[in-house]
């Protein structure tokens, strides 16, 4: 199957747009379905499915926890959304400042550690970005603001309203 050829634009820079509302407004939403897969361990053998069918994969444990190391794992996913949305955001401030970012990179590291505080699981991650052409005291400066403005880091520093609800089975009234 091949796409039809389709030029991409970056997005408009209204985006910088502040919203100025008494509620969050939804920009966009999309759900993404993980079932266990053979191993019926979503780490260890998931589907990943999007509601739109874009993103279908297979989850993996990676060789270092124990697993075959044959396939994506939730921290490369993880790190890929980080990396896109700070590149992102980064471009439309350059691109509001007149810069150009044609050689610019953005390279996020997720490790899942334990953590010793409580015993359990942890997850961090160390955000590299290189800007070559662009004068250092610029390319701190929008960093800086860039790290005010994507939702990833905004997220990573503050954290995330998170809601969990156990869906009752097909058939089974809820209570």
């Amino acid at each position: 199957m091949t796409r039809a050829m389709t030029t991409l634009n970056p997005p408009p820079l209204t985006l910088l747009d502040k919203y100025h509302g008494r509620d969050r407004q939804a920009l966009y939403s999309t759900t993404v379905t993980v079932t266990g897969g053979d191993a019926a361990h979503g780490r260890a053998s998931g589907v990943v499915r999007s509601d739109d069918g874009n993103l279908a994969l297979e989850l993996r444990l990676p060789k270092e926890m124990g697993g075959p190391g044959d396939g994506t794992n939730p921290e490369q996913l993880f790190a890929a959304a980080y990396a896109a949305c700070f590149h992102g955001a980064l471009s439309l401030l350059a691109t509001r400042a007149g810069l150009s970012m044609a050689d610019t990179s953005v390279d996020v590291t997720v490790e899942l550690s334990r953590d010793p505080v409580d015993g359990l699981y942890l997850v961090t991650a160390h955000t590299r970005i290189r800007m070559p052409g662009v004068d250092r005291a610029v390319a701190e400066e929008l960093v800086r603001n860039t790290e005010r403005f994507c939702p990833y880091t905004k997220m990573a520093r503050q954290g995330i309203t998170n809601v969990v609800v156990l869906v009752p089975p097909e058939g089974a009234s809820e209570s």
